[in-house]
């Protein structure tokens, strides 16, 4: 089976970035990269605030922190009315799990495929009500309807109180089809959370098509935005009973002004996030994410064949748009948690590509993104080095 071409560059689109040229930054999924367009937004932002700090967090923030919720609900397909800006995907996750009530005896039911950070959430919360965290294993290969009926048979109607699952997993860069989940979720009066940080600006997503109970996602990766800008959009029917994890003068004003409101927060992210989709747009959005995606897909075939990874042990994470693609590492790498981080330090510091090395399952795996600012070069020198590298343990 041949390699898979990659895709032309688009004009221009490295300039955007401050990114350093002597590395080979292929883990834009970790923290993202703001173009230099949206840092100078936020500066200005940032010039205001300092230039009269009265002014700033008094004379109308809270319309101008609105004004920019509504532009990215928009783009997402959400209900303005029905989200809150929040720092990242995982404060959305705590906001949505301490407003649950939970009881002794809940249960908040989630996969393996879940990020680490939303895990230790779950764990910290049923820990402190006395609920259970249950844990679904789900096979790395199963196909839309396996994820489903797994989840289906997971399913415990009268105990389970929230289900957790991914749009698009972290670890494993796995697409779930999360609005048919949802729908047997609903069947069963099972409120569910999606955790969808990689979603926005990579994905076509509707927010509102999902139809989750809550969804929550950060513009701060694909969606160009400065780092510290997400967005949770809550259902109706849980508006009244979400509360911040602290609060502040804005609680009597409801959802979603006491979530969002944090009294002397930096909001310069949030305000110059629709410049990030600015640029987003006028890169073409379905362009970008075609380009993401198939340079993502042609490093994983580059890298793997230099791995010995056959074609058919490359996973495929179900959906032409996703651009993080999976390498399995030989057996005996990164075994553990620790391991990998040392292997991503190594990479980085003796290869000069930024990389991400995720350990899932007991076994070690390469995580490598694609993004207008990656050429394909930048692929095949990893994987004409990397042998080498790992043979040196």
């Amino acid at each position: 089976m041949s390699v898979p071409q990659p895709p032309e560059p688009i004009p221009g689109a490295r300039l955007l970035f401050a990114l350093d040229p002597a590395v080979s930054h292929l883990n834009h999924g970790s923290f993202g990269a703001v173009p230099i367009g949206v840092q100078r937004a936020q500066q200005r932002l940032r010039d205001e605030m300092e230039s009269n700090p009265l002014r700033f967090f008094t004379q109308g923030l809270v319309d101008r922190i609105a004004h920019t919720r509504r532009h990215l609900a928009g783009f997402l397909g959400a209900d303005p009315d029905g989200s809150a800006l929040v720092g990242n995907t995982t404060t959305g996750v705590a906001v949505v799990l301490q407003s649950l009530g939970l009881q002794p005896g809940d249960e908040v039911l989630s996969t393996d495929h879940g990020y680490g950070a939303v895990s230790l959430a779950i764990q910290r919360e049923c820990r402190r009500t006395d609920a259970v965290s249950r844990v679904l294993p789900v096979p790395l290969a199963a196909t839309d309807e396996q994820v489903v009926q797994t989840i289906r048979a997971g399913l415990r109607p009268g105990r389970t109180r929230l289900l957790v699952v991914d749009q698009l997993t972290s670890a494993t860069a796995k697409l779930f089809p999360t609005a048919a989940i949802v729908g047997v979720a609903r069947e069963h009066g099972v409120p569910v959370l999606v955790d969808a940080a990689h979603a926005p600006g990579m994905l076509p997503t509707p927010v509102s098509s999902i139809g989750a109970d809550f969804w929550a996602g950060n513009l701060h990766k694909w969606g160009y935005a400065p780092r510290g800008t997400a967005l949770l959009a809550v259902a109706e029917t849980w508006r009244d009973r979400i509360e911040p994890l602290v609060v502040s003068w804005e609680q009597d004003s409801g959802f979603p002004a006491r979530i969002e409101w944090q009294g002397t927060l930096d909001y310069t992210s949030w305000l110059a996030a629709p410049a990030g989709l600015f640029t987003l747009r006028s890169l073409g959005v379905d362009r970008v994410r075609a380009h993401n995606a198939a340079l993502a897909a042609y490093g994983q075939r580059v890298v793997g064949d230099a791995l010995g990874v056959s074609p058919a042990h490359l996973p495929d994470p179900g959906g032409p748009g996703v651009a993080l693609r999976l390498i399995p590492l030989p057996a005996g790498t990164a075994t553990t948690i620790d391991a990998a981080r040392a292997l991503q330090t190594r990479i980085g510091e003796r290869l000069a590509a930024e990389v991400a090395v995720t350990n899932w399952n007991g076994r070690g795996w390469l995580r490598l993104a694609g993004q207008v600012y990656n050429t394909a070069d930048e692929y095949e020198r990893l994987a004409v080095r990397l042998p080498a590298l790992l043979a040196q343990r």
